[in-house]
């Protein structure tokens, strides 16, 4: 059987979110640096299982959406990330809270990387490597939201992103700024999921 590695190019890539979401703590040994060509990163998700209030200039909010990291396909464009290596368990619990995203093979267009270096390694023989693009459903409910000012991006989300880039060290904080400027708000907000 092969192995399964799940590229994150957003909150996948803090160790401790990562954690949360499949019930343990990654060895170092199943984290890799790698990019993703022919995707380009994007404020473009609209979270359907989300409820979220907030105030941004002075205007209340009830019912938001929240917005995160998705990618769009782009043939000039590659991005910054990390591979996981993952259990068939892990995957459920990442395609429950991934749940409006596609699970996407893209084996064929990730590098594996030293994160010192900045030297290709050659890819685990036989590995699998995936990862989760927006539905167009999601990119839909976050232009119809931005579009209605009744979408924002989570500030805790914002800063834990910002955050484990940084920790890659090298020039990945600065991989991760070339992200287009979002067009909502980052604001402090209340949220929920729904079961």
């Amino acid at each position: 059987m092969h192995e399964t590695w799940v590229f994150g190019y957003g909150s996948l890539e803090s160790p401790a979110s990562l954690a949360t979401t499949i019930g343990r703590v990654v060895d170092p040994s199943e984290v890799a640096v790698a990019t993703l060509s022919g995707f380009g990163r994007r404020w473009n998700y609209g979270a359907k299982h989300v409820r979220a209030q907030w105030t941004h200039d002075d205007v209340a909010v009830a019912d938001g959406v929240m917005v995160a990291l998705g990618l769009e396909s782009s043939q000039a464009e590659s991005c910054n990330g990390v591979l996981v290596r993952v259990t068939v368990d892990d995957l459920h619990r990442l395609d429950r809270r991934e749940r409006d995203y596609d699970r996407t093979d893209v084996t064929d267009q990730v590098t594996m990387s030293d994160p010192v270096a900045g030297i290709a390694t050659a890819s685990p023989t036989g590995a699998r490597f995936v990862t989760y693009i927006p539905r167009s459903s999601a990119v839909e409910r976050y232009e119809l939201a931005r579009d209605a000012r009744r979408a924002a991006i989570r500030r805790s989300y914002w800063d834990l992103v910002h955050h484990a880039f940084d920790v890659l060290g090298g020039d990945h904080l600065e991989r991760y700024a070339t992200t287009p400027t979002p067009d909502v708000p980052v604001v402090e907000m209340t949220w929920s999921v729904d079961p």
